[in-house]
């Protein structure tokens, strides 16, 4: 009863500290996160069996979104490989601070292993920091929370691979040059920033000289406000080629716009999509290609790390393997992270050969 009563108190502490800390500074994150890091001392048995019954709760960024759905049943799959107890919980929204109070009652339920895609890399921190203090281990996918307040990352592809291949996709489509604006989930989101960060750099290269990025919009993972997003750039850029959504929603309420508009064949769409989500697009030519991993990998990747840090099979540290069921063996690189592998482009040529 003592440790129950310790740790709701620790998770008022936490969600207190979250709700005051509006504008964190580089040097006050720092401070939050570094009680989060006590795992470095511990020494991986690569040997030690995986654990049955772990309890393995999934926070991603916001639930009923069909990108989400496919990741997180990847991930119930892996929970029941391992023979764990799988939990879904979290928003309908994708607000930074809308994840913090559902890491508090997972503290409270003794989960085993927390999965978290954030919404915000700092905002989830101080609370993720307690479930740590209390052997919850942290792991991140999707989208990545600050490292020092996780164990391990699952990053779908390298942020570096992702970046290019966006803005190869959108040159291609330009003809090499052009007016080009990019339509994203969340002003916050950690992935999203990421690969536009490397979009920015490699627009930034001699032989992209001639593409113009015109608008970063946001339509916050939201169909409506996306589709509203995508049409505002259109009517704000008349000589706009390519609209680049790193986003499954933002990307399939850009071609829902386009694909009954006089745009339809004028303006380019790619970005980040499911097939079965782009299939009637592609097929109606709105869309010539688009790219993505398979999200179920990542949401079952992300269970079996998670089992293999609960084991003590791997501490999150670079160099360490670990078997990840069907998806063979894995290594652990620099902060934590762990790679599912490269993007597929998906064109008409190739669409009906995937399912998901």
């Amino acid at each position: 009863m003592n440790q129950r009563k310790n740790l709701a108190v620790l998770a008022v502490l936490a969600l207190a500290l979250t709700a005051c800390g509006g504008g964190t500074t580089k040097s006050s994150t720092e401070s939050q996160n570094t009680a989060g890091s006590s795992n470095t001392s511990a020494k991986a048995d690569p040997n030690a069996p995986l654990k049955e019954g772990l309890k393995i709760a999934y926070l991603p960024k916001q639930l009923n979104n069909p990108y989400t759905d496919v990741e997180v049943g990847g991930g119930k799959v892996a929970v029941g490989e391992l023979k764990g107890e799988y939990k879904l919980v979290g928003p309908n929204d994708a607000s930074a601070s809308s994840q913090v109070s559902y890491i508090n009652t997972l503290i409270q339920q003794q989960q085993n292993v927390i999965v978290v895609a954030a919404n915000d890399p700092n905002a989830v921190c101080p609370s993720l920091n307690q479930a740590r203090k209390a052997g919850i281990k942290v792991v991140s996918f999707d989208s990545d929370a600050s490292k020092s307040c996780r164990d391990a990352f699952i990053n779908q592809a390298t942020t570096q691979g992702i970046g290019e291949s966006l803005v190869k996709m959108a040159s291609e489509l330009a003809g090499g040059a052009g007016d080009i604006a990019i339509l994203s989930a969340t002003p916050n989101a950690t992935n999203q920033n990421s690969w536009i960060e490397v979009m920015k750099t490699e627009l930034a290269k001699p032989e992209n000289a001639k593409l113009k990025l015109v608008k970063i919009a946001y339509g916050n993972d939201d169909d409506q406000k996306s589709f509203t997003e995508a049409q505002g750039l259109l009517q704000s850029y008349p000589n706009l080629k390519v609209i680049v959504s790193p986003t499954t929603v933002g990307i399939a309420a850009a071609s829902r716009y386009v694909s009954a508009s006089s745009y339809k064949g004028k303006v380019a769409i790619t970005g980040l999509g499911l097939p079965n989500q782009m299939r009637q697009y592609v097929k109606d030519g709105t869309v010539k290609k688009f790219a993505l991993w398979n999200p179920a990998d990542i949401g079952y990747l992300a269970a079996y790390a998670g089992a293999a840090l609960s084991s003590g099979q791997i501490t999150g540290a670079q160099g360490e393997k670990f078997k990840a069921g069907k998806l063979g063996e894995y290594t652990v690189g620099a902060d934590g992270e762990i790679v599912l592998g490269p993007p597929t482009e998906f064109t008409a040529a190739n669409i009906d050969k995937f399912n998901f």
